[in-house]
């Protein structure tokens, strides 16, 4: 999972991409980058390194970014390294000038590899999927370059339905072609959110592309609409906007992104995330009802797993007219657990990530509220540490039901075996766990929260919208990024 920005038509727009990547640094810590592009010069900037956004881009990087045209990205690697050569944007010199970025994971990664390399003749130096959807845009553009025709709006709009044709997985990209304008586009279900928001100044529009809509409050810019499944929009130097429908699919949003990855201040597919995370909290309760009904569970306080799952358990917390206590204090300069590569330093991290609140937990029964249950070992440390510091009883709520199944499109947790709900009834989870008892929340009852039918929810299901050969994808992953271990959803 990435954050990626697009902007066309503001002066310095690399330099004000910068406060852009803050508003998407909860998508990813491994490194952050920015590509400009100078249409007077007619040249490309790029810097990127490994670290948070303010350690990648001091003041005298910034001043580098020339260009009324830029790209930036945060980066949470699930395929690729974590080193330097494989962090975006890249860029490639043929035809014209490309540079990309993007969010998600292509899932038939060997197979667009051999294409590229034996049949088109093109190396790859990097182990990022991004390079594999930029040689094959590039491809796309060649091919109907040497056809005699103009690169133009609808030469970029057929390259691209070459790539969505081609390359399966999940995938939300923002371009841009020197001299021509910046493209976006979605895979045909459109997996990853991607947001388009303008601004209106002097008689036209800029246009900005992005993973959630906070970045588009931070740079004076107004929401508009989405990218939508399977469509490619490229806006020109003149700041004209075009649009094309590449392909036509069920819309298959993944259903984790209003759970837990995007901030709460964002939308997608018109569902506002904080609204939703209210409506699980209240679906949730009448959940934790029936099973406090069933099992004659007293409770005395609930509490949320912050930050994410606050807004449910506050909602849950009115429902069941119980008091809502933060008994667990997040140390804010220590980085989400999961997005940490090593588990030595994770596991330390856990530890220092959340602190106990002993006055409100001593002598307490608490409902804890917690957003998913994916490994688990996370969740099993908070539970130790709320005994440790006098809980009498803890119960566990998750606002998302049993995750069972590995996800290939860009959440890391690939592996079904390392799931603490795999193969497991809840009473076994609840045992792994330690917990006095636990509560999920139906599927069923996830999409009446959302409020559309057709989520993507292959980790809860095993329903996989993008048929994924499971055993070759691990192979490149594990290959990768040293056998696994990177960035592991720990939560």
């Amino acid at each position: 999972m990435c954050g990626v920005v697009g902007l066309i038509g503001e002066d310095k727009a690399g330099e004000k991409l910068y406060p852009a990547l803050f508003a998407l640094q909860h998508r990813g810590q491994d490194a952050a980058g920015i590509l400009s592009f100078d249409f007077t010069k007619g040249e490309f900037q790029l810097e990127k390194d490994l670290g948070l956004v303010s350690q990648v881009f001091p003041l005298d990087r910034l001043g580098r970014l020339k260009g009324s045209m830029a790209l930036g990205h945060t980066r949470y690697s699930t395929i690729g390294t974590v080193e330097k050569e494989d962090l975006q944007p890249l860029v490639l010199s043929y035809p014209n000038g490309l540079g990309m970025v993007h969010n998600g994971n292509v899932t038939n990664y060997s197979e667009i590899v051999e294409y590229v390399r034996r049949r088109r003749s093109r190396w790859t130096f990097t182990r990022n999927d991004l390079e594999i959807l930029l040689h094959m845009m590039s491809i796309g553009v060649s091919d109907q370059l040497e056809k005699g025709l103009e690169l133009n709006a609808e030469v970029l709009a057929k390259a691209a339905r070459q790539v969505v044709e081609q390359v399966k997985g999940a995938y939300s990209i923002v371009g841009m072609m020197a001299d021509q304008g910046m493209f976006a586009f979605c895979d045909s279900q459109g997996i990853r959110p991607l947001l388009i928001g303008r601004q209106y100044k002097d008689g036209k529009y800029s246009y900005c592309f992005a993973s959630e809509k906070q970045v588009f409050f931070g740079l004076g810019y107004d929401y508009w609409r989405d990218v939508r499944p399977g469509e490619f929009v490229f806006v020109d130097r003149d700041q004209n906007i075009h649009s094309y429908s590449l392909a036509e699919k069920t819309a298959r949003p993944c259903m984790f992104e209003w759970i837990y990855f995007a901030g709460a201040e964002t939308e997608w597919h018109g569902r506002p995330v904080y609204e939703v995370r209210l409506r699980l909290g209240e679906i949730l309760a009448a959940e934790a009802i029936k099973k406090m009904h069933k099992d004659k569970i007293q409770i005395d306080v609930v509490a949320p797993v912050p930050d994410t799952s606050r807004a449910a358990a506050l909602r849950l917390a009115e429902v069941l007219e119980k008091p809502y206590r933060e008994v667990l204090i997040k140390n804010r300069y220590v980085q989400r657990s999961f997005i940490v590569n090593e588990p030595e330093v994770r596991k330390a991290m856990v530890n220092l990530k959340l602190l106990p609140v002993e006055s409100e937990i001593r002598g307490k029964n608490i409902l804890l509220v917690d957003d998913s249950i994916v490994r688990g070992t996370t969740s099993a440390r908070i539970i130790q540490l709320l005994r440790e510091s006098g809980a009498a009883k803890v119960y566990l709520a998750s606002t998302c039901p049993p995750i069972r199944h590995p996800c290939f499109y860009g959440i890391d947790f690939p592996e079904g075996e390392s799931l603490v709900a795999y193969q497991k009834t809840e009473d076994q989870v609840a045992h792994l766990l330690g917990v006095d008892a636990l509560i999920y929340l139906p599927l069923e009852r996830l999409k009446e929260a959302i409020g559309l039918q057709t989520l993507c929810t292959a980790c809860l299901d095993g329903d996989y919208p993008v048929p994924v050969a499971k055993e070759a994808f691990l192979d490149v992953r594990n290959r990768n990024i040293g056998g696994g271990g990177k960035n592991e959803v720990n939560v």
